[in-house]
């Protein structure tokens, strides 16, 4: 079974061939900077560029792997959650291809692609696991029994990880997307007096909070002026802020869940200073860390390839059209 994979529920236009004995054939992925001008993503400049971009983009993976239009087996696409126009280009254009070819198309959960993208390393991590998805629109613990079969263990009351990244970056005039800056500066700064909030981490629970957090970074970047060295550590404190909570909430989800793996998925997921974190914690605990390799940290087509594919191997069919979910609880889905 040779399955396309196409990701387009925000402004990252992913595409992947899976194959389910040969495994990834290809993947390319295209990233809108035009974004980084308005400060965050502007949903119908995204819807725009996927519709230039995605049927070159499939073109260029299909010659690259060596493969004909009329060997692909099925497709899948992002269905949600995401950005309603966004989605809905994807959707259009797997419904469409599928037709002409009459082979079947699936609407995959796009945050079930991102637990099951570090199964795409060498190093796979069997089920069951632990895993903690944190990203710009996401931030949540999932105990992961089988494909499909996901309990939520505690996840963001407010602003996600990601968003929280992405926000103080544009107070701290770091630029947009927010991660990589905010990460780059903290990497020049240092430990200063300055301490932020470790929100939700006095109390027990798994539920995270981030907007706090973001308020006392606005607080404090108002009583001195922002020069490049109060910037550099003002990132820092955040950095370690969020990287600390983060490692608290995992070290309790695997104290109460009793699991020995841990998977770490998300675009936050390639911050380098977490990583470091939780290497460290999960040694100490004697538990297995996972993580997919930085390219399938963010949004792409692989995950959406492999996830769409066992699906599609186990017998699940979709007859629907090509509808989209721009909210879609992950707890709806079910084993196929």
């Amino acid at each position: 079974m040779l399955v396309l994979g196409i990701e387009t529920s925000c402004d990252d236009t992913g595409v992947a061939l899976y194959d389910r004995d040969a495994g990834l054939r290809a993947h390319a992925l295209f990233s809108q900077i035009g974004h980084a001008a308005h400060g965050g993503v502007v949903p119908e400049l995204a819807s725009r560029d996927h519709v230039q971009k995605l049927l070159p983009l499939i073109d260029s993976l299909l010659r690259e792997a060596g493969v004909a239009v009329g060997d692909l087996d099925a497709i899948a696409y992002t269905a949600g959650p995401g950005l309603a126009g966004a989605l809905l280009v994807g959707a259009a254009l797997a419904r469409s291809l599928a037709f002409a070819l009459a082979i079947p198309a699936l609407g995959v959960h796009h945050l079930e692609g991102h637990l099951l993208a570090p199964r795409l390393e060498a190093q796979a991590p069997d089920f069951p696991f632990l895993a903690m998805l944190v990203s710009g629109g996401h931030t949540l613990l999932a105990d992961v029994r089988a494909l499909g079969c996901y309990t939520i263990l505690g996840e963001s009351r407010d602003d996600a990880a990601g968003e929280a990244f992405d926000k103080s970056a544009q107070v701290l005039g770091l630029g947009y997307p927010g991660g990589p800056a905010i990460s780059a500066a903290a990497a020049r700064g240092g430990a200063t007096a300055l301490r932020l909030p470790r929100p939700l981490t006095d109390r027990p629970g798994l539920e995270f909070s981030f907007s706090g957090l973001k308020t006392a970074l606005v607080l404090a970047a108002r009583e001195q002026p922002l020069d490049d060295r109060r910037r550099c550590d003002l990132a820092y404190a955040l950095q370690e802020a969020i990287v600390d909570t983060l490692v608290v909430k995992c070290r309790r989800a695997l104290a109460e869940t009793g699991h020995t793996r841990l998977v770490i998925a998300g675009g936050v997921g390639a911050n380098e200073r977490l990583r470091e974190r939780l290497t460290d914690e999960t040694r100490e605990l004697g538990v297995a860390l996972y993580y997919p390799r930085p390219a399938f940290c963010t949004d792409n087509g692989a995950m959406i390839a492999y996830a769409g594919c066992l699906r599609l191997a186990a017998g699940q069919t979709d007859e629907g059209g090509f509808g989209v979910r721009p909210r879609w609880p992950l707890s709806e889905l079910s084993p196929p």
